[in-house]
C-alpha cells in the first residue's frame, strides 16, 4: 500500500462483533494493484448493518466514493441468502443451510464484501453527467469482486491466516463430517 488509508473502528453494540480488522483489509489491499483502490481514503468498521435504513448488508460505500464501511455482525451468522444462485457458500468454506464458521464469515467479508465495495469505486462511465452513473453499480461491483477473488485465489498465498486463501480440501471435508455427525444420535 503506497499511501495511507485512514481506518476507524466503532465498538459494536449488543452481542454483535467485528469479524475483520485493519490488518486483514491491508493484506487484501496489498494483493491488489494500487490503481484498483486508488480513490479509497477511509475504511470504517462500524455497527450500521442489517436492519438499518442506511444499508441492508454487511458493508457499504460512502456517498463520496472515497470510503468503505464494513459492519459488525451477530455472533452466529450465515450469508446463505446473500450468496445468490451463482455463488455457492462452499467458495467461502460454508454449506448452504448451515451455520457459517468464523473463518467462512471472515472470508466472505474480505473477498466478497470488501472487494464488492471497492468495485463500486471503479469508474465505468467517465463521461456520465451524474456521479451515480459514473461509478459501478451493483452488477458491475459484484463482477469486479468475483473476478478479483478468483484471480487472488488462483494461486496459493503464503500467509499464516487461512482467510486469505480459498477453503482447503480438508476444511471442506470437515464440513461434511460436521453435518454427518449432527444427524447421528449418540447413545451412551
Amino acid at each position: 500500500m503506497g499511501r495511507a488509508i485512514k481506518f476507524t473502528t466503532k465498538p459494536a453494540g449488543g452481542d454483535r462483533r467485528h469479524y475483520i480488522n485493519e490488518n486483514d483489509v491491508k493484506v487484501v489491499l496489498n494483493r491488489l494493484p494500487e490503481a484498483v483502490y486508488s480513490g479509497l481514503r477511509e475504511v470504517h468498521f462500524n455497527d450500521v448493518g442489517f436492519g438499518t435504513p442506511r444499508t441492508r448488508g454487511a458493508g457499504y460505500t460512502g456517498w463520496s466514493n472515497t470510503s468503505i464501511a464494513i459492519c459488525a455482525l451477530p455472533p452466529r451468522f450465515s450469508f446463505n441468502k446473500f450468496c445468490g444462485r451463482k455463488t455457492s457458500p462452499l467458495v467461502f468454506g460454508a454449506k448452504r443451510g448451515c451455520q457459517w464458521s468464523e473463518l467462512a464469515i471472515r472470508r466472505y467479508l474480505l473477498y466478497r464484501v470488501l472487494l464488492h465495495e471497492i468495485g463500486h469505486h471503479q469508474i465505468v462511465d467517465p463521461s456520465a453527467k451524474s456521479e451515480r452513473r459514473k461509478y459501478a453499480g451493483e452488477t458491475k461491483a459484484q463482477e469486479f469482486a468475483d473476478n478479483w477473488r478468483k484471480q487472488l485465489w488462483s494461486q496459493h498465498f503464503d500467509h499464516p491466516d487461512p482467510v486469505h486463501n480459498p477453503p482447503s480440501k480438508e476444511e471442506l471435508a470437515s464440513l461434511d463430517n460436521e453435518n454427518a455427525n449432527k444427524g447421528v444420535e449418540r447413545t451412551g
